[in-house]
């Protein structure tokens, strides 16, 4: 059995965003899956957790992120910063808020106390599946309790049989390579309006440093 071929296809997983159903929805290695929708409620909805729970937004559309620039509260340097950490480094990221300035209703489901919580990661093959939907909400595709899935199979063993699973072997040009390393959730990063970089919480993108403080000094 593939370990990677979902419930669904890249078709089906369109129609089941453009419905308002959670996806489980893959991430290029060293990334897990993670579960999207359009209405955050679908989200918490699926990992069995409380309706109201603060999600991710994922910043996969440049124009989303463009219209976050004038609500976060970074100046032109580590805003700079924020936009090559979603895209480049592929982490999640608590960024500020402006306190003077009122953010878009679509952002409040990813706001609390003040910071919002960014996912960035655009992975090329999943593009087409996620185009319609500029706004997207998101989390590490996991039961409450259980660690995220690296694979279709785990997803779809995981979750309820109503949220849909697309697999990586669905994508074309999104093969595995077998000898890919183990997948974790992203490392979440908290970016402070001077710049200043804080590791909120361990995960792929910082398990190959000895420590915190190295993996911060590779990224600034």
């Amino acid at each position: 059995m593939n370990p990677d071929l979902g419930s669904v296809d890249a078709d089906g997983a369109r129609r089941a965003l453009r419905g308002g159903a959670a996806v489980v929805l893959p991430n290029p290695a060293p990334l897990t899956y993670v579960v999207a929708a359009t209405d955050p409620r679908a989200v918490n909805a699926a990992k069995g957790r409380p309706l109201g729970q603060a999600v991710a937004l994922w910043a996969h559309d440049p124009a989303v992120l463009a219209a976050l620039d004038g609500v976060l509260d970074l100046a032109p340097g580590p805003a700079a910063l924020a936009h090559r950490l979603l895209t480049e480094e592929r982490v999640t990221l608590l960024v500020p808020l402006r306190s003077d300035v009122q953010p878009p209703p679509w952002l409040a489901p990813a706001a609390l106390d003040g910071w919002t919580l960014l996912f960035g990661a655009r992975w090329t093959p999943l593009r087409p599946v996620l185009a319609e939907h500029p706004v997207l909400y998101v989390s590490s595709a996991n039961r409450t309790g259980h660690a995220p899935a690296a694979t279709a199979a785990e997803a779809t063993a995981m979750f309820d049989a109503t949220v849909p699973v697309l697999g990586c072997a669905s994508l074309p040009g999104a093969d595995r390579d077998p000898a890919e390393p183990p997948r974790s959730a992203t490392t979440t990063l908290r970016l402070h309006p001077d710049g200043r970089l804080d590791l909120h919480r361990r995960g792929a993108q910082d398990r190959g440093h000895p420590n915190a403080d190295r993996y911060l000094a590779r990224l600034r």
